[in-house]
């Protein structure tokens, strides 16, 4: 990463990349680069990847899926984002997940505004390679714990798995 007179540039596969329950996430700019504005996260999301049902009041995000397909769920109902789709949740804490239910990578670049969701994902996944995606995590009793716990601090609530199904 170059900053050139405050300009910034990301080179290809640069960046922290994470695994996060099975996807792999590279961050392209955090809070740090941005003074806290913005965070940008480019998602590779394999079949059958994706969060669950969470809620955060506190900033908005923005998808636009570049390859593949994911099903975003939302409360009052579910919309299939192919490429070129753009999803926005605005702030105030709406409930939504989202999946590949296709059989094909999804790609999307993600934004968050402000920045912190980035810092969620440092201290919840495990650094890997370009490209390298991980085994799914033991979703144990011990694991949800920490994921509550994580979440809580960086302004999200998580749902059960099933949550989005209800409605």
């Amino acid at each position: 990463m170059t900053r050139p007179n405050n300009i910034i540039t990301v080179d290809p596969n640069a960046g922290q990349h994470i695994s996060i329950v099975g996807d792999t996430y590279r961050l392209l700019l955090t809070g740090k680069e941005t003074e806290g504005a913005f965070a940008v996260i480019d998602m590779l999301i394999p079949p059958g990847g994706g969060p669950g049902p969470h809620a955060h009041s506190g900033f908005q995000e923005f998808f636009y899926v570049l390859e593949g397909e994911i099903t975003v769920r939302f409360e009052s109902g579910a919309y299939t984002a192919r490429k070129g789709s753009t999803v926005s949740i605005p702030k105030g804490g709406a409930v939504h997940s989202f999946k590949n239910e296709s059989g094909a990578e999804a790609h999307v670049l993600c934004m968050v505004s402000p920045s912190g969701l980035e810092e969620f994902f440092k201290e919840a996944g495990e650094p890997v390679k370009h490209g390298e995606f991980l085994p799914l995590p033991v979703m144990d009793e011990a694991w949800r714990h920490k994921m509550a716990s994580l979440a809580k601090k960086y302004g999200q609530e998580l749902f059960p798995p099933d949550y989005l199904d209800k409605k």
